[in-house]
């Protein structure tokens, strides 16, 4: 077989990696990320990179869920932020301590059970939401459907505010759920086998494996059966409908699915810092996932990984290239630009977040196929390379 990948079957086709150069690069990017935190830990900042890390593998898998019901499933939907709400809660009861109040009721709702329950609760929960807003769905398409999901982020922000037995109230708050599982705390400082590792290297290879599994799932329902569903339903549907795959049953599926990625999102995310928040499920946040999908590239799990880094690790790229304090210096000796105190208009994080916003814009006119896309081209120059046009 030669570089270019000739398939001999339908079979070998379909194969999760189906080349050795796919292999070969996969088990490349483990290795390299297994061992990545054993660097960074002995840097100077490295700590604040692996949390920074593990938190962008959490959002990733958030992404892929969503890619599944927009990307490939053709629904396109602005709820993230309700379904990683959902499952964050859900978690949060369920692997936090109750909290009594002074006259002996409950203040906060908690039963302190181990991960292996709120895990998988979080995620099933936020799928429960998920197949009950999908009848909703069935009669809407496009920005219809957009704004109905739209609609569930201001509803689940209301009810997040306001039930404070169980999220603690805005300004307030709540401690997350306990990392751990079978007696071992993944949130402490450790020793194993003589290795000292510390708690951000142990949240780090923790997300990373949650990433690694979510991700061959996601990858595997793709190409079964129920994911080229997927795909006639967003295609065509009209079509898809006449050749015998029902729209009703397998838009059900999307959003379950889709909605317990969410779920499993929101019950790490908070874990890592260790608080939980009812104001941070915003339309903010939705929009921050829509924007993963999308410059990772629709209809891709790689791109879908490759987004999330990208929206996480951006902002912090910014300021260590472009050195904060230094623009404001620059800011204050551009004429007219000072203020009468001689401060900046703009400090460094407002500049930050300017300069997100363009270069996303200006991602998404140069390559609207996303990250992924990127990837492609580079790989097929590659492929056909010195012959390449």
């Amino acid at each position: 077989m030669s570089h270019l990948s000739r398939f001999t079957s339908y079979k070998h086709e379909s194969a999760i990696f189906p080349t050795t150069p796919q292999r070969v690069w996969l088990a490349i990017l483990i290795v390299a990320a297994i061992l990545l935190p054993l660097f960074l830990v002995s840097l100077v900042d490295g700590r604040s990179w692996l949390i920074l890390f593990a938190t962008a593998f959490v959002a990733a898998i958030g992404a892929i869920g969503l890619n599944i019901i927009t990307g490939f499933a053709g629904q396109v939907s602005l709820g993230q932020a309700f379904f990683i709400g959902v499952g964050a809660y859900t978690a949060t009861a369920l692997g936090s301590p109750a909290v009594l109040a002074a006259d002996g009721s409950v203040e906060l709702i908690g039963f302190d059970l181990p991960m292996v329950i709120w895990l998988p609760a979080a995620g099933l929960v936020a799928a429960l939401a998920g197949v009950i807003i999908a009848p909703i769905a069935f009669r809407l398409e496009g920005l219809y459907l957009a704004l109905v999901t739209l609609g569930l982020v201001f509803v689940g922000a209301h009810v997040f505010r306001n039930w404070t037995a169980l999220t603690g109230g805005v300004g307030r708050g709540r401690e997350a759920a306990t990392l751990s599982a079978f007696g071992y705390r993944f949130d402490l400082d450790s020793q194993v086998l003589g290795f000292n590792i510390t708690r951000e290297q142990q949240i780090y290879w923790l997300m990373l494996v949650f990433l690694v599994v979510m991700a061959i799932l996601a990858k595997n329902l793709i190409r079964s059966k129920d994911g080229r569903a997927f795909a006639a339903i967003r295609d065509r549907g009209v079509a898809a409908e006449l050749m015998g795959v029902n729209p009703t049953k397998y838009k059900t599926l999307a959003f379950a699915i889709s909605s317990f990625y969410a779920g499993i999102t929101g019950a790490l995310l908070f874990t890592i810092t260790g608080f939980i928040e009812p104001t941070s499920f915003s339309l903010l946040l939705s929009i921050a996932y829509i924007a993963m999908v999308v410059i990772g590239g629709l209809a891709s799990i790689a791109g879908s990984i490759m987004g999330a880094l990208f929206i996480i690790l951006l902002p912090k790229l910014i300021d260590l290239v472009f050195l904060g304090d230094a623009i404001d210096l620059v800011m204050g000796w551009i004429p007219g630009l000072g203020s009468e105190s001689g401060e900046p208009p703009l400090t460094s994080a407002q500049i930050e977040r300017i300069l997100f916003g363009v270069l996303i814009i200006a991602f998404l006119i140069v390559e609207p196929l996303g990250l992924y896309g990127i990837w492609i081209r580079i790989r097929n120059y590659w492929k056909a390379f010195p012959f390449s046009y």
